[in-house]
């Protein structure tokens, strides 16, 4: 089992930056695959950014390029740095523990969400 609890989320302007952590706990949390989605009102859950257990990473082609993905192993935490936010880019973001992916149903963990708002 794994708990995954997300923070950092807020209200900034468009062109800002803004850091995710996600705190981890829970047997064998090393050797899942690691990711962030993303769900904005209407839509459905996307994929952002995943990292392996080996630090191979990968991205949405909407966020390549301005958000990037990273994991400190031994502190049990995950992290989505964020510049150059856009409007369209708010929406609740969740973290993920599970297999290496971009679909939501290849992830059997997750955290409760924060809430991400750009304005423009």
């Amino acid at each position: 089992q794994v708990q995954l609890v997300e923070s950092g989320g807020g209200l900034v302007q468009a062109g800002a930056s803004l850091t995710l952590s996600c705190a981890a706990s829970g047997r064998n949390f090393r050797g899942y695959a690691v990711g962030w989605f993303r769900q904005a009102p209407g839509k459905e859950r996307e994929f952002v950014a995943a990292i392996a257990s080996g630090l191979y990473t990968n991205y949405a082609d909407s966020v390549k390029g301005r958000f990037t993905i990273s994991r400190d192993t031994a502190k049990n935490m995950l992290y989505l740095h964020m510049n150059s936010l856009k409007p369209e880019d708010t929406a609740v973001y969740y973290c993920a523990a599970g297999t290496w992916s971009t679909r939501a149903g290849d992830f059997n963990y997750w955290g409760q969400g924060t809430q991400v708002t750009v304005s423009s």
